[in-house]
């Protein structure tokens, strides 16, 4: 089994340093390539003012030495 895609989704909204509003992302997923066939797993149901619309991106897999030295809520975060 390999991960083809990973899953992202907007949760909210961040002012960054320089006071410019940006989007919030969490990964909650993959896809997963298996001899059957793609499959979808899903991590956690995001949580968000309002509520879930139900779209989410699907991105190529991140390395995870990208997000060395990060903790780990914050590595999920990072816009892609």
């Amino acid at each position: 089994m390999a991960i083809t895609k990973e899953i992202t989704c907007i949760v909210g909204t961040y002012t960054n340093k320089d006071g410019q509003e940006k989007k919030r992302y969490q990964r909650i997923g993959s896809i997963i390539s298996t001899r059957n066939g793609e499959m979808i797993k899903l991590d956690v149901i995001p949580l968000k003012e309002g509520g879930w619309d139900g779209w989410a991106y699907l991105n190529d897999p991140q390395p995870k030495e990208k997000f060395a030295g990060l903790p780990q809520e914050n590595a999920d975060d990072m816009a892609f």
